[in-house]
């Protein structure tokens, strides 16, 4: 699959967002009072998708606690993350950092244009070698070359509203979570495909001419799902490089990515000599 369509598809797909948003608030207000009020909620369909356009990257990383990272605190990772964007064409993105021991990166934002921003977690770099560190990264930025990026913030940030909406039931919030949630977990799979984190993994390896970093990596991150536990809200699980989540409850609606065990053996296979190499090491 090209990468101009992917790219393409992706902007697409947000613009459909934005159209179908603004024609149901649009019919919702006709329905109230008239042309009027339908013209008003279409403009306001039409400010709201501007500000999530421009501030997307900000809105997630306050969804999940994430802090921004001066150069000054990690002047290694930033250098990397830098040499990592100039290799993948993509402008550097704002680079934060989550406070938790759980071993995890996400990125959100606009795209390769900027306007985006990439969260790694101090459980992450405590354990992570440079190689896989860098896989991540350039995992991430591969996203951002084909705006996946885009398209997984919007569908998290209607999704993660669409949840905590549930909320104001009050006692009926879990009858409420019952219909809510599978409207939201509907929603992403229409937007995602599985195939995006295949496209991803495999430009992260052209990026740091090596498949096997990321898919290292990719293994530690899958067993750091059974040692440590994890809570955040479910619908944001596109974000990260893995499913952090145990595929349970709530959580097993939101599942957007491919197994790991599947992603290993297509990054292994794109150096398929790589057994022999290590024995030779």
């Amino acid at each position: 699959m090209s990468r101009r369509f992917l790219i393409l598809r992706n902007i697409l797909k947000a613009w459909l967002v934005l159209v179908v948003l603004a024609l149901l608030l649009g019919a919702f207000g006709w329905q109230l009072d008239g042309y009027r009020l339908g013209i008003l909620f279409i403009a306001s369909a039409v400010l709201l998708a501007a500000a999530v356009y421009w501030y997307a990257d900000r809105i997630v990383m306050g969804m999940v606690g994430a802090r921004e990272l001066v150069e000054g605190e990690a002047p290694a990772l930033h250098s990397t993350v830098e040499r990592l964007a100039s290799r993948a064409g993509v402008i550097k993105p704002k680079l934060y950092v989550l406070a938790d021991g759980y071993p995890r990166a996400l990125s959100s934002g606009r795209g390769a244009g900027g306007g985006s921003g990439l969260a790694i977690s101090v459980g992450l770099m405590g354990v992570a070698s440079p190689a896989e560190l860098e896989g991540i990264v350039a995992h991430e930025l591969a996203h951002l070359r084909h705006r996946d990026v885009l398209v997984q913030t919007i569908a998290v940030i209607i999704s993660s509203a669409m949840i905590e909406s549930s909320r104001i039931g009050g006692f009926l919030q879990r009858q409420l979570l019952f219909v809510f949630g599978p409207i939201a977990a509907a929603f992403v799979h229409l937007l995602l495909s599985q195939k995006r984190e295949f496209e991803a993994d495999r430009l992260a390896a052209a990026i740091c001419d090596s498949p096997h970093g990321l898919a290292d990596a990719l293994v530690r991150l899958e067993q750091a799902m059974q040692l440590v536990g994890f809570e955040a809200s479910p619908a944001t699980e596109p974000l990260y490089t893995t499913n952090p989540f145990a595929e349970e409850g709530l959580a097993a609606l939101f599942v957007s990515h491919p197994p790991v065990g599947e992603r290993v053996r297509r990054l292994r296979e794109l150096d398929p000599d790589w057994r022999e190499k290590l024995r030779a090491a």
